[in-house]
C-alpha cells in the first residue's frame, strides 16, 4: 500500500516558521514527508533539518523522499518525547524551529492491518510504533471497567462512555475483543437509535480514547512542550497542529503560561515571584484551513495550528 497522506495548513505552517536558509529545523511527527519537503527546499547549504517519526513505514517513505536534500537531513526513529535527547545525540542544542502535526496519517488510517479505523474489519491494534507491546486490543481486554469509563469519557468526550466500558466488560467475558468490528458492534449495542443513527460514526469518539491511551499522546505532549520551548534559539518558532480539543486545549494553556509564568496575586502592585516570559503567542486565535482545504481534504476540518515564539535575550 502506498503511503498516501496530505498534509494539513501546509503553507501556513511552513510560513509561520519562517524559514531561514542556514536554520536549523526539526519536524518531531515527519509522517510522509509534506512539511518536511517544504521546509528543506527553503535550506541553504549550512541549513539543517531533522525528522522524527516513531512509525517505521513512514521512516521508510520520508528518507526516500528527503533523499535529494542529502546530507543536510537526518531522520530518527524514535518519539517526540525524545527529541532533545535526540538533538543531542546529532550535536544540536537549538532549534531555529520546531514542528508537531499531531494527527493520525491517512496511510495509517486507509491500512486496514493498522486497526485505527473503525470502517475497516482488522485487528484491534492502534500502536504508531509498532515495537511497543501495548496494543488497544489489550487495553479493551484487559482494562477494569473504571478505567475504560474514564479513558472514552475523558479522551473521547463521549457521552456513552458509561454504557459502552460496561458492554466491553461484559463481552469479553465471553471473549476477547480482537478486531475493530467487534468493538464497533459493541459500541453500536451501548447506544440508543437516534446516537446510532445521527451524524457521525458512532465508534468515532471511542476509537480516537482507545488510539490516545494507547500511545500516551496526551501525557506526552503535556510534558514535552515547555522543554521544546528550551530547544529553541532566540526568536525560534514552535508550531503545533492539533485534531482535537484536548490536545489543542493542552497547546493553548502551554503557551499562555510560557508567555505570562507569573504566578503573584492579581493585586500585587509589582512582579516578585521572578518568573520571566520565555517568549509570546503568535497566534491569539488558532489558525484554522481554509475553507477549499476543508473541501479538499475532509480529515483536515478539525485542525487547529498554534505558534509561540521563543524571546531574545
Amino acid at each position: 500500500m502506498e503511503f498516501k497522506h496530505v498534509s494539513v495548513l501546509l503553507e501556513e505552517t511552513v510560513e509561520a516558521l519562517q524559514v531561514k536558509p542556514d536554520g536549523i529545523y526539526v519536524d518531531g511527527t515527519l509522517g510522509g514527508a509534506g512539511h518536511a519537503c517544504q521546509i528543506c527546499r527553503r535550506l541553504g547549504d549550512r541549513g539543517r533539518f531533522v525528522g522524527i517519526d516513531q512509525d517505521e513505514e513512514a521512516i521508510a517513505v520520508s528518507t526516500e523522499r528527503l533523499r535529494e536534500f542529502g546530507e543536510k537531513v537526518s531522520i530518527i526513529k524514535s518519539n517526540y518525547g525524545q527529541m532533545k535527547q535526540v538533538l543531542q545525540d546529532l550535536g544540536i542544542h537549538k532549534a531555529d524551529g520546531i514542528l508537531l502535526d499531531l494527527g493520525v496519517s491517512s496511510y495509517q488510517l486507509d491500512n486496514a492491518e493498522r486497526g485505527f479505523s473503525y470502517m475497516a474489519d482488522a485487528p484491534l491494534d492502534m500502536r504508531m510504533d509498532r515495537e511497543q507491546t501495548v496494543s488497544a486490543k489489550d487495553i479493551v481486554n484487559t482494562y477494569p471497567e473504571a478505567e475504560l469509563f474514564r479513558i472514552i469519557r475523558e479522551y473521547g468526550e463521549e457521552r456513552y462512555a458509561r454504557s459502552i466500558a460496561a458492554n466491553i466488560v461484559r463481552a469479553r467475558e465471553n471473549k476477547s475483543i480482537e478486531t475493530t468490528f467487534q468493538l464497533v458492534d459493541i459500541i453500536r449495542r451501548s447506544m440508543p437509535a437516534k446516537a446510532r443513527n445521527g451524524k457521525g460514526h458512532p465508534a468515532k469518539r471511542t476509537f480516537q480514547a482507545l488510539r490516545i491511551e494507547c500511545n500516551h499522546e496526551l501525557e506526552v505532549l503535556r510534558e514535552v512542550l515547555d522543554e521544546m520551548v528550551d530547544l529553541l534559539n532566540d526568536h525560534g518558532r514552535l508550531c503545533i497542529i492539533t485534531f482535537h480539543s484536548l490536545e489543542d486545549r493542552i497547546v493553548k494553556v502551554s503557551y499562555r503560561r510560557n508567555e505570562n509564568p507569573c504566578t503573584c496575586p492579581p493585586d500585587f502592585p509589582v512582579c516578585v515571584c521572578g518568573k520571566k516570559s520565555r517568549g509570546k503567542v503568535i497566534t491569539k486565535k488558532p489558525v484554522l484551513p481554509s475553507e477549499r482545504e476543508q473541501k479538499e481534504n475532509s480529515r483536515s476540518q478539525s485542525a487547529k495550528m498554534r505558534v509561540f515564539e521563543r524571546s531574545g535575550t
